[in-house]
């Protein structure tokens, strides 16, 4: 498998874009030195829209495809019906993607969101499968916690190497609740994720940081959203001490944590793409990380 780049490119938005387009923005993303593709079957209208859009707009030669790492979520079922993790539903939307995308493998799959009626044994069954037939060659999940993986980990064989979670500095709980601990009366010590970020590190496992750049569930762009004029004056000040721009200081501040964290870009602008890749070739002091920290409201204690 080709290495991932430390910048991935999320394809959730090109349902809607001219074939001209995707092929522009892939060769952005490409030339800026991104690798890594992120989909999912749900993307553009539940059915495998988005990848199939990716698949007919770019008609990836042999060399092309192995030069990219190309990964793919299932188990949330289209039209807001829960999550499926049962080992027939696995093996079938996986299979179904990669007929959208058009290639014999894909790179990696993961498990989009936790079923919370998972049977381990039927995760493994899908990955084994799909593993023996060549058609997956690693696998991850997405928005679980530790205990979440070690639950799929009792019979699952493969190392989960990924899991993508919404991390950023309008949503940094990850490491927030880690800084405050123990702190009684200060809210974010609550541990909400059981040390994910920590679990992570111990057990070799890569976080892809999703929606990097919103505050909170979709509340609006760091950059744009009010209430966060502190944070907006730290970015502008610190990106044109580096003559750079927001959102390379914001990718920054991601990749500068020792996690050695993924970011992965919802954008549809080859020039978004090429910012967020010189951001993840910054290395901010530490100085630097905590007065952002600190700006977007997070307590420093």
């Amino acid at each position: 498998m080709s290495e991932a780049s430390r910048i991935a490119l999320g394809m959730m938005r090109i349902e809607n874009l001219s074939a001209g387009e995707i092929r522009e923005l892939y060769t952005g993303a490409r030339d800026a030195g991104v690798t890594l593709f992120d989909h999912a079957d749900i993307y553009g209208g539940g059915e495998h829209g988005c990848e199939r859009r990716f698949s007919e707009a770019l008609q990836l030669g042999a060399t092309e495809r192995e030069q990219i790492v190309l990964q793919t979520k299932c188990g949330i079922r289209p039209g807001g019906k829960g999550f499926d993790f049962s080992a027939d539903y696995i093996v079938r939307r996986a299979e179904e993607s990669l007929e959208a995308l058009g290639t014999d493998y894909l790179d990696v799959l993961m498990l989009h969101r936790p079923d919370t009626l998972v049977e381990p044994e039927e995760v493994a069954s899908a990955f084994s499968q799909l593993e023996s037939a060549g058609k997956v060659r690693a696998f991850g999940v997405s928005n679980h916690t530790a205990q979440q993986i070690e639950l799929l980990k009792t019979a699952v064989t493969q190392p989960l190497a990924v899991n993508q979670v919404q991390f950023g500095l309008g949503h940094a709980a990850l490491v927030a609740q880690g800084i405050a601990a123990n702190m009684e009366g200060v809210k974010q010590s609550a541990m909400r994720d059981g040390g994910l970020i920590e679990y992570a590190r111990i057990n070799g496992i890569t976080l892809e940081a999703w929606s990097p750049f919103q505050r909170g569930f979709f509340s609006g762009s760091i950059f744009e959203q009010g209430g966060l004029r502190e944070l907006q004056t730290v970015i502008a000040r610190m990106a044109a001490e580096r003559e750079t721009t927001p959102t390379a200081i914001a990718t920054a501040w991601i990749t500068r944590h020792p996690a050695r964290m993924r970011v992965v870009l919802g954008t549809t602008k080859a020039s978004r793409v090429a910012e967020a890749v010189e951001g993840a070739g910054m290395v901010l002091s530490r100085a630097e990380w905590y007065e952002l920290f600190a700006a977007a409201g997070y307590e420093v204690p």
